[in-house]
């Protein structure tokens, strides 16, 4: 593959993960929501600065960010794929895509758009923290290793009321389960881990309310949020 169809791919991926859901929907209805609540543009603060609906509907379309950007790769590589047998295979018999360059691009794609919703150009590189678009990206890859890391979630803010908490916990879950469960792919494993420890990091501000006691529970409005 040319590295053009890389750079595509990425780019691609990049801009669709770089659409600013929670900012948009927020100036809609005249906030900004990087001033609002915890600053954040995430679907949590969403949710407690603009009420339930607005803040489900920025959760599922940060969701669909993740997934449509590896429905994206996919497309891509197939076009590609398909292009370059035709102009060079000798054979009447061009072979299909391999299932390994399918995943191939479409983790890269999901690697950029988890990118361009933490750090969009469009807001100076300030965005989200990546959760629901992870979630999107892992229902595309492997949603039976996001199930497992979903239900450490609803277990963990259960119990702790602190979605903060409950997202640090799927982060950590979810590479696990890609690692442990078949078919095992290395370059998936390595993503995730990455992915996971990416997103414990976009939680340190929250991490430190945690340990100072001044973190946001759940269906408490504050200033503290995910």
């Amino acid at each position: 593959m040319p590295v053009l169809v890389y750079i595509i791919v990425a780019l691609g991926a990049y801009l669709i993960g770089s659409i600013p859901t929670g900012f948009l929907v927020a100036k809609a209805k005249g906030v900004d929501i990087r001033s609002a609540g915890s600053g954040n543009i995430g679907a949590t603060n969403a949710m407690r600065v603009l009420g339930k609906p607005a803040g489900i509907f920025v959760l599922l379309m940060d969701a669909l960010k993740g997934f449509g950007a590896c429905f994206l790769g996919v497309l891509i590589y197939g076009h590609y794929f398909n292009q370059f047998n035709g102009l060079h295979s000798t054979s009447e018999s061009i072979p299909f895509p391999s299932q390994e360059g399918v995943d191939h691009f479409a983790i890269i794609a999901g690697i950029f758009a988890v990118l361009g919703h933490n750090y969009p150009c469009w807001l100076k590189f300030k965005g989200g923290k990546g959760i629901a678009t992870t979630a999107g990206v892992y229902l595309a890859l492997a949603p039976w290793a996001l199930l497992i890391a979903l239900m450490f979630f609803i277990l963990a803010v259960t119990v702790t009321r602190y979605v903060s908490v409950g997202s640090i916990v799927a982060a950590i879950a979810l590479p696990v389960a890609v690692w442990a469960m078949p078919p095992h792919n290395l370059f998936l494993g390595i993503v995730t881990t990455a992915l996971g420890a990416l997103a414990i990091y976009k939680h340190k501000s929250n991490i430190q309310r945690l340990m100072a006691g001044t973190e946001n529970r759940l269906g408490k409005k504050s200033e503290a949020s995910k």
